[in-house]
């Protein structure tokens, strides 16, 4: 473990050395629950640890995440991706005009319209992002034995299936 982490879990909260083996006394929801929150803020913290210079926001990460996946986009259509008010998301918009990373042009489908697409710098700084976090979760993923791996391997496509159905669209390449 890296100095200046906590534990991942703390031992009186494990349920495996509180309970029998098999047997949790905190229901699955909760330890999902706690296990992504705790994974979200490791990520988040070790990222701005690695790069300092890195302050961009969480909301404007994620929607460069989805116009990564998804652009061109309306802001009604990135508002209910995100399940933000529209008014919020075109705020966000606009502060990533100002950065350089997104510019609205003419929907081609609809002339009336507006949509948002990402910029070379936004694609850059989406990229720089995803690597970053790709390579912190490959050094903390080594610290794993192979059975560890083996079993987050086999959780992956049910942890897809978990995230398509809370809303979120699921990517038939990431799920197999």
């Amino acid at each position: 473990m890296e100095p200046g982490y906590a534990s991942p879990m703390p031992e009186q909260s494990h349920p495996e050395t509180s309970a029998p083996r098999g047997v949790s006394t905190v229901p699955e929801a909760h330890l999902l629950t706690d296990a992504v929150t705790r994974l979200r803020r490791a990520l988040r913290a070790s990222i701005r640890s690695e790069f300092p210079w890195e302050a961009l926001p969480m909301a404007q990460v994620e929607l460069l995440q989805v116009l990564g996946e998804h652009t061109p986009a309306r802001v009604g259509d990135l508002a209910q991706r995100q399940r933000l008010a529209a008014s919020t998301v075109s705020g966000i918009i606009g502060q990533m005009m100002t950065a350089g990373l997104v510019a609205r042009e003419v929907d081609p489908n609809d002339r009336r319209a507006s949509v948002v697409t990402l910029t070379d710098a936004g694609r850059d700084k989406l990229a720089a992002w995803t690597d970053a976090h790709e390579r912190r979760m490959d050094i903390a993923l080594s610290t794993l034995d192979e059975a560890d791996r083996a079993a987050l391997r086999a959780a992956l496509p049910a942890l897809f299936r978990i995230a398509a159905h809370l809303g979120e669209p699921a990517d038939d390449d990431a799920a197999h």
